[in-house]
């Protein structure tokens, strides 16, 4: 090593830097790393979009019951999934019963989501496939009682559904267990 002559150190030697190997095994670590943590990362991920959508479902719902007892007319909440950008999307629309929900505003939940047709139980109706809930003038339901579960990107083991549970219209959320309940459901 020469001395450089303007301070009185040395020089720094000209192949300074990393080898090969060294390279090779910081990589081999960061893809090790990675394949460890991109699951949990891509479940947090989904369980997160599931909790916005499940409350998203119930916000609508308290919404469709609250306008019933308003306006002291039934209101609906009607759901259905259309085909967004070649996607699945659930949607939902809070309107009064008299109006065909075909003409109702949609709103969709986040992209990925789906209705889990296995443990949801609303009414659907059978000339346009749309699933509903009603709440008449005093917030009860009408007789319609049920669950609507939601998954997502067809993937049943995170759940979340949100109930309709008594006539007088009390709501619930719950989510996946692993031993189903006495109506044969994981989610509840």
């Amino acid at each position: 090593m020469g001395v450089n002559r303007h301070t009185d150190k040395a020089a720094p030697r000209a192949n300074a830097g990393f080898t090969l190997l060294e390279l090779i095994i910081v990589l081999a670590l960061t893809g090790i790393v990675s394949a460890i943590a991109f699951p949990t990362w891509n479940a947090f991920i989904n369980r997160q979009r599931l909790n916005a959508a499940q409350y998203r479902v119930y916000q609508a719902m308290q919404e469709t019951k609250s306008n019933a007892t308003l306006q002291k007319i039934t209101w609906q909440l009607s759901v259905r999934e259309a085909i967004a950008n070649g996607k699945p999307v659930v949607q939902l629309a809070t309107h009064p019963r008299s109006l065909s929900p075909t003409l109702a505003t949609w709103r969709s939940l986040d992209a990925g989501v789906q209705l889990y047709s296995k443990e949801t139980t609303l009414y659907t109706d059978k000339q346009n496939g749309i699933q509903r809930v009603q709440f008449n003038y005093m917030g009860n339901t009408n007789g319609q009682l049920g669950q609507l579960t939601l998954i997502v990107n067809n993937n049943s083991k995170i759940e979340r559904c949100v109930y309709v549970s008594t006539l007088i219209g009390t709501l619930r959320m719950g989510q996946e267990h692993a031993k189903a309940n006495s109506s044969k459901k994981s989610c509840y």
